[in-house]
């Protein structure tokens, strides 16, 4: 395994780190075990998870995947090996919280402490802002997302939370903080403030990154990497899309997008045309197009670390057998031209 500096903490984290949203839904507790167990036997130290989860979200599923964490560090008794990372949903979830959350101090406060109990722990490492109050333009918003809000009412927001987030800290509940789902400008007031105020400084930014969706650059890659606020890359197989199983409209029994409520708004002929081309360049070096979309992804100078989720066995130990594949120039010279040609599928 390799590991990088998480921002400017002193926590060294897995440059492959284990995403566990399906655990509750389309896995069971022995099953998010079997993952863990692995996982951690292959040097994976990051494990990433969220209130919200399991997905697709439902007041049935929210928190049980925090739950099996919690049951499998109760029973392993190995919770100082892990790197916790947990997550505070943003609006818009009616079965959270009475449907009044939002990021604030109120909701701060019961969020962490719910989650600290379902993952029967003292402390999170990482503690993550799932996505703005405001709205960003992830989640199949990025043609219509309108910036439309008060600017001095949205810093008003950030330094409570920040505050909130320094008492969580100093009460040692959480160790440090990050962002997910954001903005260039949301990123860069998050760190502005932290250093005008002198409070806990975002440690990292978990947003959607992979050979199909590359909205992070040329931005927010150069804000993460020169303000040193990683990219946790998640969904780097694009909802394990670029594996091929689901062109031409497929929708294998049981997998993700078959059993998927909401509206999936990467599937379209645009991406399926891209993700054609990466399975043609993959099979062209003999590779297996999974392990070559994360093994791109890990090279990439902004990413601390690569978010993994797998539902099988064999899925989760070729995603983690990536970490060992070091792409060649024909092969990062393919990528990028694939890329001129299909430069934004979703």
């Amino acid at each position: 395994m390799k590991y990088r500096k998480l921002g400017q903490t002193d926590l060294e984290i897995s440059l492959i780190g284990l995403g566990t949203m399906t655990w509750g839904l389309q896995n069971s507790e022995p099953e998010g075990f079997e993952q863990m167990d692995y996982a951690l036997a292959q040097g994976v130290n990051f494990f990433d998870t969220a209130e919200m989860y399991a997905i697709p979200p439902s007041a049935k599923t929210y928190g049980t995947t925090e739950t099996i964490i919690g049951n499998w560090f109760a029973a392993r008794k190995n919770r100082e090996k892990v790197i916790l990372a947990s997550k505070i949903a943003g609006p818009g979830l009616g079965w959270i919280r009475g449907g009044q959350n939002k990021i604030d101090r109120k909701n701060i406060v019961q969020a962490v402490e719910s989650s600290l109990k379902r993952l029967q722990t003292d402390y999170i490492d990482l503690y993550q802002l799932h996505w703005p109050n405001r709205g960003s333009y992830h989640f199949g918003q990025v043609w219509d997302y309108a910036p439309n809000f008060d600017p001095q009412e949205i810093e008003d927001n950030f330094l409570e939370v920040l505050q909130t987030m320094a008492e969580l800290i100093q009460a040692g509940k959480i160790r440090h903080i990050g962002l997910s789902n954001e903005t260039a400008w949301g990123t860069a007031k998050w760190l502005q403030l932290a250093k005008q105020h002198n409070l806990p400084r975002m440690a990292s930014i978990q947003n959607e990154y992979s050979l199909v969706c590359r909205h992070f650059e040329p931005d927010l890659s150069e804000l993460s990497l020169h303000e040193e606020c990683g990219l946790l890359a998640w969904s780097p197989l694009t909802r394990g899309m670029l594996s091929g199983k689901y062109l031409d409209g497929k929708r294998p029994e049981g997998a993700r997008l078959t059993i998927e409520t909401r509206h999936e708004h990467r599937a379209c002929p645009q991406t399926d045309s891209a993700i054609q081309a990466y399975l043609d360049l993959a099979r062209q070096h003999n590779l297996d197009v999974c392990k070559m979309a994360i093994a791109f992804v890990n090279s990439r100078p902004f990413t601390t670390s690569t978010l993994i989720g797998a539902t099988s066995m064999e899925q989760l130990k070729t995603n983690i057998d990536a970490i060992s594949l070091e792409l060649s120039p024909e092969v990062l010279e393919g990528i990028a031209e694939i890329r001129a040609l299909h430069p934004m599928p979703f």
